[in-house]
């Protein structure tokens, strides 16, 4: 009996010790094939970049929002009217930097409904010519009356997606 339970003792410190001493292999993981992300093209931009909508010549400095879906514009002296039947709109654009004014006519595009604290506003969204960085393209904008905020253009996630990535860090990276 003694000779057993010495045989077991030695066995299991055996088995422990053996357990204790053994390293474990690395295994070789394979490299894995990642497909071009778009992310490598897209332009690095600041929190307040420039955006031009011609025909006027001057940029207006805009707020680049991520948490926006829509872009918005200070527009002054809006004017609904009809036009074969659809529903435009014509309002001012005036850069309070360098004084530029235009006056556009547009189609209205929808109508959008923003909410603020304790009002919610509905905008007319149009279709506007621009320049953000070295591409020129049309994007939605509502209208607004922006006077009150530091910006009179405000750069939203429908000019964002696909074009930028933001750094709250930089200002002005665009020309």
């Amino acid at each position: 009996m003694k000779k057993t339970k010495k045989f077991i003792l030695i066995s299991m410190l055996s088995i422990i010790i053996s357990a204790c001493q053994q390293t474990p292999r690395p295994s070789i993981v394979p490299a894995v094939e990642t497909p071009q992300s778009s992310l490598h093209r897209l332009n690095i931009i600041g929190e307040v970049e420039p955006i031009y909508f011609p025909p006027m010549k001057t940029p207006f400095a805009a707020r680049i929002d991520t948490g926006a879906e829509q872009s918005a514009i200070d527009a002054d002296n809006i004017k609904y009217f009809e036009r074969d039947g659809e529903k435009w709109v014509a309002f001012t654009l005036i850069n309070r930097e360098s004084g530029e004014k235009h006056r556009f006519e547009k189609e209205i595009d929808r109508h959008i409904s923003i909410k603020r604290i304790h009002v919610t506003e509905k905008r007319p969204m149009v279709v506007m010519d621009v320049k953000f960085g070295d591409e020129t393209f049309e994007a939605n904008f509502s209208l607004a009356k922006r006077d009150k905020f530091e910006y009179q253009a405000l750069v939203g996630r429908n000019i964002l997606t696909g074009r930028a990535i933001v750094d709250t860090s930089v200002a002005n990276t665009l020309h």
